[in-house]
């Protein structure tokens, strides 16, 4: 399945479940229940995958996490937080280049309605 129909698909699901529990609860919360709908779906999910840092050719563990892995090609950084700020887009995009993926999906729950806080990032390689 191509990034894009796998993010259309995610971008539904996110939808779903913020429609069932609203918003203010934990961004793990809001993890976990996602990780299970896509699973159910079918798709292969992976939940705080380790994102080492390579500099000079040293692999250097830092504690870096990408919160969803979704069949190996589309990052989820789930967030529950008043307005994102470009930080956190920035940290998407680090963790696309770290990873050599092309896309990624940056949700905040913590809104009314999610489909103005859902935003695409691409690494443009």
């Amino acid at each position: 399945m191509h990034e894009n129909e796998l993010s259309y698909k995610i971008i539904g699901a996110a939808i779903e479940l913020h429609k069932s529990i609203g918003p203010g609860l934990l961004e793990s919360v809001y993890e976990n229940a996602l990780a299970y709908d896509l699973k159910e779906t079918g798709f292969d999910v992976r939940q705080q995958v380790p994102l080492p840092f390579i500099y000079k050719e040293v692999r250097q563990e830092i504690g870096y996490r990408i919160d969803l892995l979704v069949n190996s090609k589309v990052i989820i950084e789930v967030k529950a937080v008043e307005a994102v700020a470009p930080v956190h887009f920035a940290q998407l995009l680090t963790y696309l280049k770290l990873s050599g993926l092309k896309l990624g999906l940056l949700i905040n729950f913590n809104s009314k309605t999610l489909k103005d806080n859902i935003h695409r990032v691409v690494n443009n390689l």
